[in-house]
């Protein structure tokens, strides 16, 4: 952006200016985002209202058209990486004032495999979606799931395989935690591009998600369902 324009983003009403750092992610423009971030915090804005109101609704967007076909792969992740440099301004002032989130997520690719590309875009696609998100990273053994489980308390637990020969360690990660009696204490998803709703089902997951934006929408859906349970 020029000089002209930044002096533009300044002068935009709070509506105007949330629309426009709606399009600057979409476009995947990380200083514009900043630079929204930091307008809305001097006009007085609570950091949980840009979290929700410009970012995650702009983040939203983008999910719904990485879903549809519209955005692929390397649009997403330009958007989510803006996302990110405003979340990074806003984290700390989050953590100050206590502010609520969705919910809280766990998520590592299986022991064997090392891709990452699909567990990073659904942790940037959750953050976006104003989840609090725990990476473990790629080739965990069980122990690690569950020591991270144990630490973070989540809500969700997500799994990654990306070959057919490390998929079936998912069940024994399931498996394990039925034998612990923790089976029911989390919301259990899994994807990767070998794995198929069948394969979710059998091994006991909660569900299969075959994308980050249906993971994302498949983790509000049963994270509300648990919050209702509980208050009910």
């Amino acid at each position: 952006m020029s000089d002209e324009e930044d002096i533009v983003l300044s002068e935009l009403n709070d509506d105007e200016l949330v629309e426009q750092m709606f399009d600057d992610l979409y476009d995947g423009l990380k200083e514009e985002i900043e630079e929204g971030v930091n307008i809305l915090l001097e006009r007085g804005w609570a950091p949980y209202d840009i979290l929700t109101k410009a970012l995650v609704g702009g983040m939203t967007i983008v999910g719904q058209d990485f879903r549809d076909g519209i955005l692929f792969v390397p649009e997403v992740l330009l958007a989510a990486n803006a996302m990110k440099g405003g979340m990074a301004i806003l984290k700390p002032l989050l953590a100050e004032t206590g502010a609520p989130r969705v919910g809280k997520m766990v998520i590592g690719t299986v022991k064997g495999d090392i891709h990452d590309i699909g567990k990073n875009l659904v942790s940037m696609m959750m953050e976006g979606a104003g989840f609090e998100v725990v990476d473990i990273g790629i080739n965990n053994p069980v122990e690690n799931y569950l020591e991270a489980l144990e630490t973070e308390q989540p809500d969700i637990l997500g799994m990654s395989a990306l070959l057919t020969t490390t998929m079936p360690y998912m069940k024994v990660v399931i498996d394990t935690l039925v034998e612990q009696g923790k089976r029911d204490d989390y919301i259990v998803l899994v994807g990767g591009a070998p794995l198929n709703e069948e394969f979710g089902k059998a091994i006991g997951a909660d569900a299969y998600c075959r994308d980050a934006a249906v993971a994302v929408e498949t983790a509000k859906e049963f994270v509300s369902r648990k919050h209702n349970q509980l208050a009910g």
